[in-house]
């Protein structure tokens, strides 16, 4: 009984031993690529790989492979998500006292259309020295999806940082209702405490129309009941307003404001708070609004597709937190995991069994295309023997044998 044995294209297998990455880079060029791209626009990337390293990819090169690298960072911190939420393990040792701040920030995307970009910004809150209350070894979170999944996959990062077991933590937001809803998915237990410049907002449209837009007596009247507020508490305040209110029912300024201010009451008691060692403002997101988001993804020109966003948001994450060295290794093992599992499906799908000679049926599962490859085929016939003049124009310089 004899075969044909089909020979096909195959793999090499050193590439799997070297632990190497999918592409033309090194393991090397291709971090730093990533970062670089994390860092500037992929066409800057490029040029900066080159003049660092003499290696040179395209723009699109530039971008396949930091977005790549974003996009299975993602996976493995949705994976962990999963796997958080399944065993429930124990959340890491948090630090004496956490701030954590969430807001969000718009980013372009294609044909003008602008979508918001969430961050979680936490921090240790340093004793209070010269400059006052201090914040630091930032880290963040960010996603472009709606409030919900934001709250539920914010808890790797909340998790990895030890909120659940930090002895104090604040939660410093403005008054929007998904961050107090994120506060009491990941910590009900935690200080709540308004943003005081976000307060100042609600105070502003008091004095504007008490005194008039940007006068002097606006100013004035609007420095003394901040510090107010800062220094005394919001109840002498907030008594005033009322009696505002009776004087100007009609204006919407005043009641508005005045309403905003009392649903806060417990928000607002910034004299507390800050004996307690507490910041009373959330700086720290909206630096990171700016530092994560809008310094990469919001720059001249620059319009988003939609499954571009989050994995950019990953590297910037990375980078922005000073997690690269830990955090690049995962990335590294995740793209090389995928590049086996699309190699091996390749290889599978290319292996096809022996036919046997005295067998003129194909075998059900051996395709028609590899049949047709394996069956001698009838030469085909040189284009020199139909030559219009007859005879090719290359002739031999030496007479034929007779």
């Amino acid at each position: 009984m004899a075969f044909v044995q089909c020979v096909v294209k195959g793999f090499f297998p050193l590439d799997k031993a070297l632990e190497l990455l999918p592409g033309m880079l090194t393991p090397h060029g291709h971090e730093c690529l990533v970062r670089l791209g994390g860092w500037v626009p992929f066409k800057k990337a490029a040029e900066m790989l080159e003049d660092f390293m003499g290696i040179r990819v395209s723009q699109i090169v530039s971008q396949k492979y930091t977005e790549e690298a974003g996009a299975a960072y993602e996976d493995l911190q949705t994976e962990e998500v999963e796997r958080l939420e399944k065993e429930m393990p124990p959340a890491e040792q948090g630090a004496n006292k956490l701030q954590i701040s969430a807001d969000g920030a718009m980013v372009p995307m294609l044909h003008g259309v602008w979508a918001e970009v969430k961050t979680v910004v936490i921090g240790e809150v340093q004793p209070e020295g010269e400059k006052g209350v201090h914040t630091q070894n930032l880290s963040y979170f960010s996603r472009k999806v709606n409030a919900e999944e934001f709250q539920r996959l914010a808890l790797v990062e909340m998790h990895r940082r030890g909120v659940e077991n930090a002895r104090g933590v604040a939660a410093i937001m403005d008054g929007a209702i998904w961050e107090q809803g994120f506060t009491d998915y990941h910590c009900p237990q935690a200080t709540r405490i308004l943003d005081f410049p976000h307060a100042a907002e609600h105070i502003t449209p008091i004095a504007e129309f008490l005194y008039g837009d940007h006068t002097p007596e606006s100013r004035l009247w609007l420095e003394e009941h901040l510090h107010s507020l800062k220094h005394e508490g919001p109840d002498k305040i907030l008594v005033e307003f009322q009696k505002l209110q009776q004087q100007y029912p009609e204006a919407e300024a005043i009641s508005g404001n005045l309403a905003y201010l009392k649903k806060r009451k417990e928000q607002i008691q910034y004299p507390l708070f800050q004996a307690q060692g507490w910041p009373i403002g959330s700086g720290i997101v909206e630096s990171g609004n700016k530092l994560v988001v809008q310094a990469r993804l919001k720059g001249s020109g620059m319009h988003w597709a939609e499954p571009h966003v989050n994995p950019m948001l990953t590297i910037r994450n990375i980078i922005c937190s000073d997690r690269w060295k830990t955090e690049w290794p995962k990335i590294e093992a995740r793209l090389c995991e995928q590049n086996r599992l699309r190699r091996s499906k390749l290889h599978q799908a290319r292996i096809a069994p022996p036919v046997h000679r005295d067998d003129p049926k194909p075998l059900p599962h051996l395709s028609a295309q590899l049949l047709q490859n394996n069956t001698p085929q009838k030469p085909k016939s040189n284009p020199w023997r139909k030559f219009k003049f007859g005879k090719a124009l290359y002739q031999r310089s030496y007479p034929p044998k007779k």
